[in-house]
């Protein structure tokens, strides 16, 4: 019995299994963090028009980042393509018929950042 436990673990605590949960680890809080030093000059001011949910805008970025790893990390890289299309579909409507250009370019930035982030960390996690 304790040879399978220790096989068990083993296999659990693996190079390729820490790399993958280390992955998950840093595409939160860490990659929010970088996320937002990044974009700290381009913040654009507290309007009317840029109000919505209290870290609504994290947690999106926390749910698109959960998947574009999962997808690649799973080889599944069009469907990766797909999110980016589906999210700029979504976001065009709203952030065309604003007028704060530089909220449209904020969301921009942010998006592409976290995509870049993501896939980068996933194709390390592939490694």
């Amino acid at each position: 019995m304790n040879g399978k436990i220790t096989e068990l673990l083993s296999l659990a605590i693996s190079g390729k299994y820490l790399a993958i949960a280390l992955g998950y680890v840093v595409i939160f809080k860490p990659a929010s963090i970088i996320i937002g030093l990044i974009l700290k000059k381009y913040t654009p001011t507290d309007t009317e028009d840029n109000r919505g949910l209290i870290s609504g805008g994290e947690m999106i970025g926390y749910l698109e980042r959960i998947l574009i790893l999962t997808f690649m990390i799973i080889g599944q890289y069009s469907v990766v393509g797909f999110i980016l299309a589906a999210k700029s579909i979504f976001r065009f409507g709203e952030l065309n018929n604003t007028k704060n250009h530089n909220l449209t370019e904020y969301v921009l930035l942010g998006s592409l950042l976290s995509v870049t982030i993501t896939s980068i960390i996933g194709l390390l996690v592939k490694l």
